[in-house]
């Protein structure tokens, strides 16, 4: 009888909880019109605070955390790491049962991974109208929060404009020869021109390229564009946009331009499958696609989805980059880049 008494007080207590348990934030983010916003503020000041995993740099995430705090009055907490990092992690937790994370902000291939891994959740934002429609995956788990627009870049002491390639083809003229680099792990861009240009072409003529004047990699955007602008690399063909603007705000003799078309690798926002705080982790997600973060993403030199802001290059032609390359096809583009870029000019 004891154990019968007990077996039905666990049982009404497990009931409780199922009916005070809110609810979820894919419900949550299909609020619509005033009660949006009403509902998802008061449930997140009760809640007090959002968990971010972010690779942003951290004083962007920083400034974005500050305003978000200022306006909602909900704490801000976020971790910072590279994107194989953030995947490892989320998929780690996520099989431990641990559900400590409610917004991930990185790579959209890797958001692409935990799709796959279901680790995330389907999400709507009270500002899809206002996105780039390729920014909107078909699935829902994640949308595309602002481009790394591919770039070339040049040290402007060392290149005249007039000199710069129109095409990849003009990249065998041999006065490029042993002054191009490329960052180490592009082999999604690489496997992005290459389709575009025909694949047995494209490769044909990278390869071309490759044994005419070399292709040397130096690993890290950051790094490569801190190359250029020194002088130690007169010509870069992948940086991204925001790197360059960084640097010619101090004063540094570096430039970028595009060879046509321009290719855009999305990085993403989505919502953990399980999130401690629903109501937080929605209204987090609506401020960083809304005008107001994407207005800091802008001012920080980052293209934002968000097609109210009217940045220049979500007017112009632009190829997204197909996050499923790497995933799908990945080994075989990451040796034909290893093999591009480990050659010697002859």
């Amino acid at each position: 009888m004891k154990f019968i008494l007990l077996m039905a007080m666990a049982a009404l207590l497990c009931g409780r909880g199922a009916l005070a348990q809110g609810p979820d934030a894919t419900s949550l983010s299909q609020l619509q019109g005033a009660e949006r916003e009403q509902r998802l503020v008061a449930g997140a000041r009760r809640e007090g605070e959002v968990s971010v995993f972010t690779s942003l740099v951290s004083e962007d995430m920083a400034a974005l955390a500050a305003a978000f705090e200022s306006r909602y009055g909900v704490k801000v907490k976020y971790w910072r790491a590279g994107s194989e990092k953030i995947l490892q992690r989320a998929v780690t937790e996520a099989r431990s049962n641990r559900f400590e994370v409610d917004v991930i902000e990185t790579n959209g291939p890797e958001l692409e991974a935990m799709h796959r891994e279901k680790v995330l959740a389907r999400a709507f934002s009270a500002h899809d109208a206002d996105l780039l429609p390729a920014a909107i995956q078909p699935h829902r788990e994640w949308v595309g929060l602002r481009l790394n627009l591919f770039v070339q870049a040049y040290n402007t002491s060392l290149v005249k404009a007039a000199e710069l390639p129109r095409s990849y083809r003009d990249l065998l003229d041999p006065k490029w020869k042993g002054r191009l680099a490329i960052e180490a792990e592009d082999a999604d861009w690489f496997a992005a021109v290459v389709k575009g240009l025909g694949e047995k072409p494209g490769l044909q003529l990278f390869n071309q390229i490759a044994a005419t004047n070399g292709i040397g990699p130096r690993k890290g955007h950051t790094l490569l564009a801190g190359l250029v602008a020194s002088g130690d690399v007169a010509l870069a063909l992948t940086l991204y946009n925001h790197n360059v603007e960084r640097l010619k705000q101090k004063g540094a003799p570096i430039e970028w331009f595009t060879i046509q078309p321009a290719y855009a690798r999305v990085n993403g926002i989505a919502l953990a499958r399980r999130v401690p705080h629903p109501h937080a982790a929605v209204l987090f997600y609506d401020f960083m696609l809304g005008p107001q973060g994407q207005a800091i993403l802008q001012k920080a030199n980052y293209v934002p989805t968000n097609l109210k802001l009217g940045h220049p290059v979500t007017r112009s032609p632009l190829q997204f980059i197909d996050p499923t390359i790497g995933l799908d096809e990945g080994a075989r583009w990451e040796k034909q880049f290893r093999d591009l870029t480990s050659r010697r000019p002859q």
